[in-house]
């Protein structure tokens, strides 16, 4: 062997790491193109005052000032988090409950339920928004259905009530995640080895102990990812929004993805819409993080 055949040998795998690089840099050209230059030229245009078409005009911070300035924009977020409870939280807890059921019951056909829980996912929200706009509508199928059992005061036009509006663009969110949420947990249910739960049972555990002592922490690694999927649907809705409300009555359901689209589009304030892109962005990114923190720390 050659005095380079043997330095090549005592090298660890993967050395030289140029070599590995080298593999890595056709997926990071691509990653780079339409990822990492997009955000930075976001960047760039959330510090100027421009309207699309003519000469943009410096502004530094100021847009970003006025994210926190401007009320519409404050009530945009926060209607966000509220949408975080219903596309997130609501499906999780749903979510559990459906999953430690059918797993412990053994449910014949658990296939095709798994089939017909996650039929909402592959269904483009656009058709969903439609569909359950014509549920809230007047003379729709929720409020046809109050009549029926005689609840005609609870009757309303749902979409175009401030109260109401965004509770209720909120359980179409909540239908949609559950599905892929409780698909998720069951697959990491399944996984989690029977001797466990006999050693629970042997210890004299109930139902619900077992569910906290053992199912919970086995499947945290499911729950961090079905949070962090959901709380960026949630923080990044805008379909569904635009299709049942265009953010009404008034701005009630106002959320930062349509405002990127309302003042970029609509307004032409480019760069306003930039720094809320790019926010949203920083506050989908730090979510995630904190989700995925606590995950690898466990429950306990």
């Amino acid at each position: 062997m050659t005095p380079s055949g043997r330095a090549r040998a005592g090298r660890p795998p993967g050395e030289p790491r140029r070599v590995a690089y080298l593999y890595l840099l056709p997926a990071f050209a691509v990653y780079a193109a339409f990822l990492l230059y997009p955000i930075g030229r976001a960047v760039q245009l959330s510090l100027y005052d421009w309207d699309g078409l003519s000469l943009g005009r410096w502004a530094g911070a100021a847009n970003y000032a006025a994210i926190v300035a401007d009320e519409r924009l404050r009530a945009a977020f926060a209607h966000a988090l509220v949408l975080v409870v219903f596309y997130a939280l609501a499906p999780l807890v749903i979510g559990l409950t459906l999953a430690a059921i059918l797993n412990h019951a053994k449910v014949r056909g658990l296939g095709f339920f798994r089939t017909v829980v996650f039929l909402p996912q592959v269904v483009a929200m656009v058709v969903v928004a439609v569909a359950w706009r014509r549920v809230y509508s007047p003379d729709g199928t929720l409020n046809g259905l109050l009549g029926a059992l005689g609840l005609d005061s609870l009757t309303r036009g749902w979409l175009g009530d401030y109260t109401f509006a965004l509770p209720a663009v909120g359980v179409v969110g909540t239908w949609f995640e559950t599905g892929l949420v409780t698909v998720l947990l069951l697959a990491g249910m399944s996984r989690v080895p029977a001797e466990l739960y006999e050693a629970a049972r042997l210890d004299g555990a109930g139902a619900l102990r077992e569910f906290f002592s053992v199912t919970l922490p086995s499947v945290r690694g499911e729950i961090a990812v079905a949070l962090t999927l959901t709380v960026i649907a949630a923080l990044r809705t805008f379909d569904l929004v635009y299709v049942t409300t265009r953010g009404g009555p008034g701005d009630s359901t106002s959320v930062p993805s349509y405002e990127v689209y309302h003042r970029a589009f609509e307004l032409g304030q480019v760069g306003s819409a930039a720094a809320i892109g790019v926010t949203l962005t920083v506050v989908i990114f730090a979510i995630s993080f904190v989700i995925n923190r606590f995950a690898d720390r466990g429950f306990s």
